[in-house]
C-alpha cells in the first residue's frame, strides 16, 4: 500500500495529474488525504517527496563570477601576452619583461571589477520572488489547527484562508462563501476576482474579503508562482554588447595568428634571428594588435552614461542595457499599473440615468452614500475619489445603517437621515441585482442591459444605482418602492502622459504592444483611449487556438509582429511573446510592475521596471524608474542613442588603429631594417614613421570603411539591419508610421475602408493621409463639442439614446 502512495505521490510531483480541472472530491482520492488534514507522520514524509514549499535560491561564487569576466576573446589574448612576457621573455641577458606583465594584469583586473561591481548590484530575483511568499499558514493537522511555517506546506494539507492572508500554496476552495482575491501582481488582473468553492487559488495572491478553507494541491516550484520563478532563473541572456565585444575579439586573435604565424616564418627560419629577438617582436604584436584599452573605455563610457540616466529617472542596473535600448525598436508593455493607473474611476461622459430630473452628478452622490468613505474597497474608493472632497459623502446627512456588500445581495446600502428629517436609503451594486431590486418595467430592463451590453463591449465595467425614500422612519422598515437612478461606467484609466510616450516612441521608431492579463474588451477600450491600435488578441491564439478567420493562416511568429497586444495572458505567455520577437529579430525592450512580468522583464534585452514596482520585478529587470508612467523610457532611448553612437565610433577607430599596428609590424619584420629599432632613433626611425604615417592615413577612409564591413557581421546585424536607431530611412521612417496612423484614424472615423492600404506605398500620400486624419479629428471634435453646448445636439443626443427616429422628431421640434 505503501508503494502505490509513493507511485501516486510521485506522479503528482511530475504533475502527470490535473488538480485544477478535476472535482473537488477527485482531489481528495489522487491525493490520497481526507478534508480531516494530515497526520504529522504523512506530512513529514510527503515534505520529503514533494520538498519545502519555498523557491531555492541559487548561490553563485563571487570570485568565479569575477574570474569569469576574464573569460573572452580579448581577454584571451591579454592573457597570452602576459604570460609570454614573463615566461618566454628570457635570454640575451635581459630579465622577463615585468613591465608589460603588471600593464597587462592591471589593464585586465580593472575591466574585470567594473563589470563585476555593475552585474553584483543586479539582485537575486529569485530571493525577491520569495519576499512575496507568505510566511506563516494556519493548517489543519492531527486534527487540530495550529500556526506553521509556510514552508512547511505539502499537498494535502487542508488550510484556512482568510481577510488579509497571502496564499501560501497553490489551492482548491472547499465550501464557503466566494472569496475576493486580489491576483493582479501573479496576472495583471487590475480587480480582484471572485472566487468561488471548488476554483483554484494562486500561491502569492491576498484574500481581500471572505474566510474559507481550502486543499492544497502545489507547493514550491511547481505552484503558479514557483514556475514563474523558474523562468526567471532559466533565463541567461547574452547581450548584444557582449556579442560584438566577442566579434571583435575573434577577429582580431585570426589576425594575430596569421601575423604570428608570419613572423614566426620569416624571423627564425628565414631570417636566422636570435630568440629574445623574435620574443621582443612578437609581444610587440600580440599588445599592439588588440585594441587593449577598448573594454575599460567602453565600460567608462557605459558608467558616465549610466550617471546620466539615473539624474533622468531611470536607474541602470546592467550597463550594457544602454547600447540594448538604444538599437530597441520593440517594447512590449504591461498595462496594469504602467499604461494605466491601476486605480479604478468614473468615467462622467459615459454615466447613464434613467430618473427624471436627476443629473449624472447626483448619480455619483448617490453611489458614494452607499459607499465607505473608511477601509475602502477598490469599487468605494472610485466612488468617493469622484467628488471634490470625500466628505461630500456624508454632508448634511446623518447615518442610521450601513449594509456591506454580501455574495449574496451583491450590493452595499446605506439607510439616512436628511437635513429635513425625512428617512432615505440609497443602494450601489451588480445592475442586474439593483434592476430586480427596483422592479423595473420591461423596456427600461431593455434599455439598462443595451447600456451594460455597450458598456462590456468597451471593457467597463457597469455599476446599477437606485434609492429609495422610507415614510416609516425605521431602519428595518421595507420603505417605499426603490427608484433605478442611473448606471456607472467603471474603468482603469490610463496614465495622462502614456498616450504622449507611445507617440513619441512611435516617432523614434519604436512599437509599442500591451500584454495585459486583463481581459480582451478592456485591453481593446485601453489601446483605443492611448491611440496605440485596437488590433489585440486574446492569449489563447498564441497557442493557435479560437484565432479569427483573418489570422487564422498567420504563423505565431508573424501574428506576435503584427498584433497590437495581446490580453488574458500568464507569465510563460508574455516568456514567450519576448522570445518569440527576439527570434524574429528584434531587439524587445519590456516594462512591467508585477511579479508576473519577471520572466519576461529577465528574458527581454531590456527589462524595464517601472516606479513603484514589486522586488521581483525590480531584481529581475535591467533599468529601474523612478518616475511614474513611461515618459522617462524617452529620454532614455535618445541618451542611449547618443552614448551608443560614441561608442560605435570608438571601436571603429580603435580597431582601425589595430589593423594599422599589425600591418607595420609585419612590414618592419620582413624588412629587417636596421635603422628602424629603438635604439637607432634617429633621421632614419623618424623618416619611417613619417613614410608610414603619410601611406596609411590617405586611405585611411577606404580602411575605416572596411572596419564598419567587417562590424557589419551577425553581431551587429541584430543591432544595426532594419533597426530604426540607424536607419538610413528619414526621421526614423516617422512618414512611414504617420501613414499607418492616418489610415488607422480614418477608420476609426469611418472614413475610410480597410481595403486601401494600397495608399500606403504611394510616398506622395504620407502627408495627405496625415492631413485628412487631422480634419476628422477635428470633425470629430466639433461634433462632440455641438452635441455638449448646444441645444440641438443635446436633443439629437437624447434621441440617439433612446432610439427614437430623428427624421420624426424635427418634424415636432424646431431649432
Amino acid at each position: 500500500m505503501g508503494s502505490n502512495k509513493a507511485i501516486s505521490l510521485e506522479e503528482i510531483k511530475n504533475e502527470t495529474v490535473d488538480l485544477e480541472k478535476i472535482p473537488v472530491e477527485e482531489v481528495f482520492e489522487q491525493l490520497k488525504c481526507t478534508r480531516e488534514g494530515l497526520s504529522s507522520d504523512e506530512g513529514a514524509h510527503r515534505l520529503q517527496v514533494f520538498g519545502p514549499n519555498k523557491l531555492e535560491e541559487k548561490k553563485e561564487s563571487k570570485i568565479l563570477k569575477f574570474l569569469g569576466f576574464m573569460w573572452n576573446p580579448l581577454s584571451w589574448v591579454m592573457e597570452a601576452a602576459a604570460l609570454m612576457a614573463i615566461a618566454l621573455a628570457n635570454g640575451g641577458g635581459r630579465p622577463p619583461d615585468w613591465q608589460d606583465f603588471v600593464g597587462i594584469i592591471v589593464l585586465l583586473l580593472i575591466n574585470s571589477t567594473i563589470s563585476f561591481i555593475e552585474e553584483n548590484n543586479a539582485g537575486n530575483a529569485a530571493a525577491a520572488l520569495m519576499a512575496g511568499l507568505a510566511p506563516k499558514t494556519k493548517v489543519l493537522r492531527d486534527g487540530r489547527w495550529s500556526e506553521q511555517d509556510a514552508a512547511m506546506l505539502v499537498p494535502g494539507d487542508i488550510i484556512s484562508i482568510k481577510l488579509g492572508d497571502i496564499v501560501p500554496a497553490d489551492a482548491r476552495l472547499l465550501e464557503g462563501d466566494p472569496l475576493k482575491i486580489d491576483q493582479s501582481a501573479l496576472t495583471g488582473e487590475s480587480l480582484p476576482v471572485t472566487k468561488n468553492p471548488s476554483d483554484e487559488v494562486f500561491s502569492g495572491s491576498t484574500c481581500k474579503q471572505g474566510e474559507i478553507e481550502a486543499v492544497v494541491i502545489a507547493t514550491g516550484v511547481h505552484t503558479f508562482f514557483g514556475k514563474a520563478a523558474h523562468l526567471v532563473d532559466s533565463t541567461n541572456q547574452v547581450g548584444h554588447f557582449q556579442k560584438v565585444l566577442t566579434a571583435i575579439g575573434n577577429f582580431c586573435i585570426c589576425s594575430i595568428a596569421i601575423g604570428i604565424a608570419v613572423e614566426l616564418i620569416v624571423m627564425y627560419p628565414i631570417q636566422h634571428r636570435k630568440y629574445r629577438e623574435g620574443i621582443d617582436n612578437l609581444l610587440v604584436l600580440l599588445i599592439g594588435g588588440i585594441p587593449i584599452a577598448m573594454p575599460t573605455v567602453l565600460s567608462v563610457t557605459m558608467a558616465i552614461g549610466s550617471h546620466r540616466l539615473s539624474q533622468q529617472g531611470a536607474i541602470t542596473k546592467r550597463m550594457t542595457a544602454i547600447e540594448e535600448m538604444a538599437g530597441m525598436d520593440v517594447l512590449c508593455s504591461d498595462k496594469t499599473g504602467t499604461l494605466t493607473l491601476n486605480k479604478l474611476t468614473v468615467d462622467r461622459t459615459l454615466i447613464e440615468v434613467f430618473a427624471k430630473g436627476v443629473e449624472k452628478e447626483h448619480v455619483i452622490l448617490l453611489a458614494a452614500r452607499a459607499s465607505r468613505t473608511e477601509n475602502q474597497d477598490a469599487i468605494d474608493a472610485a466612488i468617493v475619489g469622484m467628488l471634490a472632497d470625500p466628505k461630500e459623502a456624508r454632508a448634511g446627512i446623518r447615518e442610521v445603517h450601513f449594509l456591506p456588500f454580501n455574495p449574496v445581495d451583491k450590493r452595499t446600502a446605506l439607510t439616512y437621515i436628511d437635513s429635513d428629517g425625512k428617512w432615505h436609503r440609497a443602494s450601489k451594486g451588480a445592475p442586474e441585482q439593483i434592476l430586480n431590486l427596483c422592479n423595473c418595467k420591461e423596456d427600461v430592463r431593455r434599455k439598462a442591459h443595451a447600456v451594460i451590453d455597450k458598456f462590456a463591449e468597451r471593457g467597463l465595467r457597469s455599476l446599477g444605482v437606485a434609492r429609495q425614500e422610507i415614510p416609516e422612519r425605521t431602519k428595518d422598515s421595507p420603505g417605499a418602492p426603490w427608484q433605478f437612478v442611473g448606471l456607472l461606467p467603471l474603468f482603469d484609466p490610463p496614465r495622462h502622459d502614456s498616450a504622449e510616450t507611445i507617440r513619441r516612441a512611435l516617432n523614434l521608431g519604436v512599437n509599442v504592444k500591451m500584454i495585459t492579463g486583463d481581459q480582451l474588451a478592456i485591453a481593446k477600450e485601453t489601446g483605443r483611449r492611448l491611440g496605440m491600435g485596437t488590433n489585440m488578441y486574446p492569449s489563447s491564439s498564441l497557442l493557435g487556438q479560437h484565432k479569427d478567420a483573418s489570422i487564422a493562416a498567420l504563423p505565431v511568429e508573424e501574428l506576435i509582429e503584427k498584433a497590437d497586444g495581446f490580453a488574458g495572458v500568464f507569465p510563460e505567455h508574455k516568456y514567450e511573446i519576448v522570445k518569440k520577437l527576439q527570434e524574429r529579430k528584434h531587439i524587445c525592450g519590456m516594462t512591467g510592475d508585477g511579479v508576473n512580468d519577471a520572466p519576461a522583464l529577465k528574458k527581454a534585452d531590456i527589462g524595464i521596471a517601472v516606479a513603484d514596482a514589486t522586488d521581483a520585478a525590480r531584481s529581475a529587470s535591467d533599468i529601474v524608474l523612478t518616475e511614474p508612467g513611461l515618459s522617462v523610457i524617452i529620454s532614455a532611448v535618445l541618451t542611449s542613442r547618443a552614448i551608443f553612437q560614441r561608442m560605435k565610433n570608438y571601436t571603429i577607430y580603435a580597431v582601425s588603429i589595430t589593423i594599422r599596428i599589425v600591418v607595420a609590424t609585419l612590414i618592419a619584420v620582413y624588412a629587417e631594417w636596421g635603422f628602424a629599432r629603438i635604439k637607432g632613433t634617429g633621421w632614419g626611425w623618424a623618416g619611417v614613421i613619417w613614410l608610414y604615417s603619410l601611406v596609411t592615413y590617405v586611405p585611411l577612409d577606404i580602411l575605416k570603411f572596411a572596419i564598419r564591413y567587417i562590424l557589419s557581421g551577425r553581431a551587429w546585424n541584430s543591432l544595426l539591419e532594419n533597426k530604426t536607431a540607424f536607419t538610413s530611412k528619414k526621421d526614423y521612417g516617422k512618414e512611414e508610421r504617420e501613414a499607418q496612423w492616418a489610415t488607422a484614424q480614418r477608420t476609426l472615423h469611418g472614413l475610410q475602408p480597410p481595403e486601401t492600404s494600397n495608399q500606403k506605398s504611394d510616398k506622395g500620400s504620407y502627408r495627405e493621409l496625415s492631413e485628412i486624419a487631422e480634419q476628422a479629428k477635428r470633425r470629430a471634435e466639433v461634433a462632440r463639442l455641438r452635441e455638449l453646448h448646444t441645444l440641438k445636439g443635446h436633443v439629437e443626443s437624447v434621441v440617439k439614446l433612446k432610439g427614437l427616429d430623428i427624421d420624426s422628431i424635427q418634424q415636432h421640434y424646431t431649432f
